[in-house]
């Protein structure tokens, strides 16, 4: 089941650097340096990984849509 948006799983892939405590660091270091739509995309994808284990993230499919 693949519960994110090309666009989110793009997001991911962009700041994906490991595990899921990477990336939410990642994402919430550059929010401020994010317009409006893309810190947007950035709260709803950070909503949607925050009840995920470390485990359940890592069974992810996170890779930018053109490498599909």
């Amino acid at each position: 089941m693949n519960r994110f948006t090309i666009e989110e799983t793009n997001l991911l892939s962009i700041y994906n650097e490991g595990g899921k405590q990477e990336v939410t660091t990642n994402i919430n270091a550059a929010l401020p340096y994010m317009d409006a739509d893309i810190r947007e995309l950035a709260a709803r994808t950070l909503e949607k990984i925050a009840p995920l284990s470390e485990a359940e993230y890592a069974e992810l499919a996170v890779y930018a849509a053109d490498e599909i």
